[in-house]
């Protein structure tokens, strides 16, 4: 149920539809589990994209993450090609402003979901080719405005800006092919085409990062850091070597459209440049800048330029213990209009059975795009500190069900309480239907 003016959403519906998806992901996993049926002490695997390197080290697109990263997916070899498969199913109920404390956010009874499968056909030292794609039911499991989340923006639907919901992603949310190939021991080159895709710009997407892996929230200052995540045309090039990598992409600016089952016209009209640099096993970092023209639909006229810089940590107190921390900066500079800044700090320690977890927001929102054109031109800073739990309550043949539970508080100035309230705040309880951590992906050095 989505209770904004007293609208019910046919949330049992919805729910089916996420549930073929789960059914999906339970019927595929006997066979990809006996697949992975092997000793836990494999062998480390090595990335196609980057040759000689973990495949940990992959992140989405073609950012890096450190190397020594949990890896949550079924891996099973089919025949000659290795095949891997992500993907998270939430049974949610979220409740946005649970304390009345203003007029704006909502209730919801919802799925958010994603899956994406990886492939590579047999390669030889000098490296070879890699196929993803990335698949969500959200336009069926959160209707077309998306899930109601307290200060987020970004695109529109039926022509309005969502305002307070986060928006569905895309039916198809990645499509692509990437090449590598060794230049020595220590060095190479890479290519990789996406439509859609994920240009060189920004940190590796927030579903991707296992720093949330328990949060079903999109940051809020997605749309200053990673929202270039699926982009309907992208044609990227880079070098790497040892630690360090440059990549470069042309691409799309537009944001996806409306229509979340359509594949958008690729412009390749926009660019980005990225250094990454992975010091030890577990630490990496990126620096990145790109032009981004005409992305929003209703400002065809305005262009931005946006920068971002991150930092990964993993670091492992005990065995099979991971506490991954990421802090992001992202900065939108458009044509027209002030400059607006964000920064991220997602925390996330998992044990055996459970996770604690936190997030900690500070983002910059112009008046306008809260829907508060009475407060002209102004530019409106809040912040938000998210504490959450999930523990392992079941499983199934190749996937684990989690309970969790979070709770987000926002602190927002004078100009704001009228509609928020002074002291906003929101409550989510979920099931997490996911993966199992895939052993010997990564060296895991201490």
């Amino acid at each position: 149920m989505d209770i904004r003016t007293g609208r019910k959403k046919p949330a049992q519906a919805r729910l089916s539809l996420s549930g073929s998806l789960a059914i999906v992901m339970v019927i595929l996993a006997p066979a990809l589990s006996a697949q992975h049926a092997m000793p836990m002490e494999m062998p480390v695997m090595t990335s196609a994209l980057f040759p000689g390197l973990p495949m940990a080290r992959e992140g989405s697109g073609t950012s890096w993450q450190p190397d020594s990263s949990p890896i949550f997916a079924w891996h099973a070899p089919p025949g000659s090609w290795t095949l891997m498969v992500h993907g998270a199913v939430f049974l949610r109920y979220t409740d946005q402003d649970a304390g009345r404390a203003g007029t704006r956010g909502g209730r919801m009874v919802d799925a958010p979901n994603w899956v994406m499968v990886m492939a590579q056909p047999p390669h030889g030292g000098k490296g070879g080719f890699s196929f993803r794609g990335m698949f969500s039911l959200d336009r069926l499991t959160e209707g077309g405005d998306g899930y109601p989340l307290l200060f987020q923006s970004g695109e529109t639907w039926k022509g309005e800006p969502l305002v307070d919901r986060q928006h569905p992603h895309d039916l198809v949310s990645e499509l692509s092919v990437s090449y590598g190939r060794s230049l020595g021991r220590a060095a190479g080159v890479f290519l990789y085409f996406g439509l859609p895709g994920e240009p060189a710009l920004g940190p590796p997407a927030f579903m991707h990062r296992a720093s949330a892996l328990n949060n079903p929230d999109a940051p809020l200052g997605h749309h200053l850091q990673d929202s270039t995540h699926i982009t309907f045309g992208v044609l990227t090039a880079g070098v790497w070597h040892g630690k360090l990598k440059i990549d470069t992409s042309i691409f799309t600016g537009r944001e996806p459209g409306e229509n979340r089952f359509a594949f958008d016209r690729p412009r390749f009209d926009s660019w980005a440049v990225r250094l990454a640099v992975n010091p030890s096993a577990h630490v990496a970092f990126q620096v990145s800048h790109g032009f981004l023209n005409s992305p929003e639909s209703g400002k065809p006229q305005v262009d931005v330029r946006r920068t971002t810089a991150s930092l990964s940590v993993n670091r492992q107190p005990t065995p099979g213990t991971d506490w991954l921390t990421t802090l992001v900066w992202g900065m939108n500079q458009p044509s027209q209009g002030p400059a607006t800044h964000s920064l991220l700090l997602d925390s996330e320690a998992g044990f055996k059975r459970s996770s604690v977890y936190g997030r900690l927001e500070f983002v910059q929102r112009e008046a306008h795009d809260l829907k508060l054109d009475e407060l002209g031109e102004r530019v409106l800073p809040v912040t938000s500190l998210t504490i959450g739990a999930a523990r392992r309550v079941g499983a199934l043949p190749g996937l684990l069900l989690h309970a969790g539970a979070q709770v987000s508080l926002y602190h927002v100035v004078t100009d704001l309480a009228t509609a928020y309230g002074r002291r906003p705040f929101s409550l989510e309880v979920y099931l997490r239907l996911g993966l199992p951590r895939v052993s010997g992906m990564a060296p895991m050095h201490h």
